[in-house]
């Protein structure tokens, strides 16, 4: 018998469950064995901001079966995170009680509080993303439709699918400066075979002017780089993705330029001005030089990314002022924004930007790069406050990305069922429907080499990589399990350009190898176009509540309900065949690995399966 019993996920002992509104109201219940002899039980709230601690009584209101049951309840008038623990009286003194694995129980010394975030009333996000999809293009490797130049310093590479170069130059740098092609008119070309996919919005990798490939080294914030287009050639892209239902998301690099850039222009590509060849160049103020111009500071010390002030008022006035870049580029059809190394840019960037970017389109969308939970991120030592109204719409879901590969790899269920249930808890809904949720990135291994389970030990060992095909073959079904994991837990889908065609490959830059045009697993392209159906055509997965129904012994189960009814997601990966039994009105949405009969489904090891129950007229 449990000396306490308390769990922040049930309604039963907290409502409202997860993150709440200011000026909520929260109700607390809690049981505690009769036999303890508590003669008092205190909620104890802690503001995160300023440390300073509430206490509030918590009242017996019954007494059944060995537990006494103590309510309480306390109004958050203000947005912001908060902690809270509750203390007992047992023979005069005080006993903390705080989070444990198991629920709650007594703390040694400082408890271990649980979260509360508490965000405005006002705070909305764009519905439009939350039952499509994102698709991630990095531009270069996508797909070529046009001819345009590369800098003199470029190399244009004629193989398109070839290998890219991974091995210093005879400086010992690498400069990714190999450039295959791809560009905005590519895109253009294939916005049918996204539309045909399911497809909702685009997120680009940058497209303006930089020396790069990638593009993460910006030269002109202003200006789309030659190698991909034109102003009319994005205006283009926009407008045509709109017709088929398609937004695009660019890619905001503001916390660091390119040293190769015409604010910084070290290499003196853009004339005689810039930060470090003129101390009275207008962006001269937007750099921290410790001895001018070659001792500067830098992103991860790395010289060609010289990293932008953040308290820099004239570079925030730039990017979010009247006309400034993020007007500019919203103006020419871009649909909002994803945040590079969003952690380093300041809490007043970040709003400024918010209050530009939504009052330009209300329905724009910002999407911030966060490796971890950011809803209690500290980043520079300080807490940061993406979701409580005045920031981001959502972030990369790398979290969520871990504990599905986690889960995959080893059959665990009970870390990624407290991964999501975290999420759920701590995320302000608004937050949580726009989530980005990822399987791979440009900054990631390929989700196909990832799940294989190989590696090698040189560079050159990992560049010539290529899956066997009994690994190949495993890792596909596996990536069935993940995708359906990612496209069906809480969040958006984000697929990464030819994930859905079977693309494998290591880290930089064998994950940014051409798209295989002519070349694509089929099969695995027809899954993916069954999941984005799937998810279009139940409204569910649109913020329907979540809710585990097992996490153990290699099942990982789940719903999603809401006012449109409910589903429900079944992974096996248990080493045995899984017997579902279908209710009257359940249908099956979905079915991998197994089979369905009179008297429902079946699914064999490494299967997966969806079903629907459509809401009563």
């Amino acid at each position: 018998m449990e000396d306490i019993l308390f769990d922040s996920r049930s309604a039963l002992d907290r409502l409202p469950l997860g993150a709440i509104t200011a000026g909520t109201q929260l109700r607390l219940g809690l049981r505690a064995a009769e036999t303890l002899g508590i003669t008092g039980l205190r909620l104890v709230v802690i503001d995160d901001t300023d440390g300073s601690a509430a206490e509030t009584a918590l009242s017996p209101v019954w007494t059944e079966g060995g537990y006494t049951r103590y309510e309480g309840a306390a109004v958050f008038d203000k947005t912001g995170l908060y902690w809270y623990f509750f203390r007992a009286v047992i023979d005069g003194a005080d006993r903390a009680i705080g989070k444990t694995p198991s629920g709650a129980g007594f703390a040694g010394g400082e408890p271990r509080a649980w979260q509360l975030t508490v965000y405005a009333p006002d705070y909305t996000t764009p519905e439009w993303i939350k039952r499509g999809a994102f698709y991630h293009i990095f531009v270069d490797r996508f797909k070529k439709g046009g001819a345009h130049p590369v800098k003199n310093s470029a190399v244009a590479r004629r193989d398109w699918g070839g290998l890219p170069v991974y091995l210093p130059d005879a400086g010992g740098e690498i400069r990714n400066s190999d450039f295959f092609g791809g560009d905005l008119d590519g895109v253009i070309e294939k916005l049918p075979y996204l539309h045909e996919l399911g497809i909702s919005c685009i997120y680009l990798s940058p497209i303006f002017e930089a020396a790069s490939n990638h593009k993460y080294d910006t030269g002109d914030y202003a200006k789309i780089d030659p190698a991909f287009g034109d102003e009319a050639t994005f205006s283009r892209l926009c407008a045509e993705a709109g017709r088929l239902g398609i937004r695009v998301l660019c890619d905001g690099v503001f916390n660091h330029t390119g040293s190769d850039s015409r604010y910084f222009n070290r290499e003196g590509g853009y004339g005689p001005g810039g930060a470090y060849r003129d101390k009275g160049s207008p962006y001269y103020k937007w750099y921290d030089f410790t001895e001018w111009p070659d001792k500067y500071d830098a992103w991860w010390g790395i010289t060609t990314l010289p990293q932008v002030k953040k308290d820099c008022l004239d570079f925030h006035t730039f990017i979010c002022g009247d006309g400034g870049i993020l007007e500019k580029w919203l103006s020419f059809g871009a649909s909002g924004w994803r945040l590079d190394v969003a952690d380093e840019l300041s809490e007043d960037f970040l709003e400024a930007l918010r209050r530009t970017v939504k009052g330009c389109d209300p329905e724009a969308l910002i999407i911030g790069e966060v490796w971890e939970d950011a809803s209690n991120k500290t980043a520079y030592g300080s807490r940061r406050h993406y979701f409580l109204g005045k920031e981001l719409d959502g972030v990369m879901n790398y979290p969520l990305r871990d504990a599905i590969i986690a889960f995959i790899k080893t059959r665990e269920a009970s870390g990624l069922r407290e991964t999501v249930e975290s999420l759920c808890e701590n995320y302000p809904p608004p937050a949580l429907g726009c989530l980005m949720n990822i399987l791979g990135t440009h900054d990631t291994k390929r989700i196909l080499t990832e799940l294989s389970g190989t590696d090698y030990g040189t560079r050159k060992e990992r560049a010539n990589a290529r899956l066997s095909p009994d690994a190949r073959t495993r890792a596909k079904r596996l990536l069935r399990l993940a995708s359906l994991l990612q496209f069906t837990l809480p969040g958006v889908p984000s697929i990464y350009y030819g994930d859905e065609a079977g693309l494998e490959g290591f880290e930089d830059p064998f994950n940014r190898r051409c798209y295989p045009w002519g070349s694509a697993d089929g099969a695995l392209t027809e899954w993916y176009k069954a999941l984005l159906a799937m998810r279009r055509s139940t409204a569910v997965f649109a913020g329907g509540e979540y809710r585990t129904l097992t996490a153990e012994d290699g099942v990982f189960a789940f719903t999603r309900g809401g006012s449109g009814g409910k589903a429900k997601i079944y992974v096996n990966l248990s080493g045995r065949e899984l017997a579902l039994a279908l209710s009257p009105g359940e249908r099956k949405l979905l079915l991998f690995n197994g089979t369905q009969n009179a008297s429902g489904l079946r699914i064999l090891d490494e299967g997966c399966a969806v079903t629907e129950t459509a809401a009563e007229a």
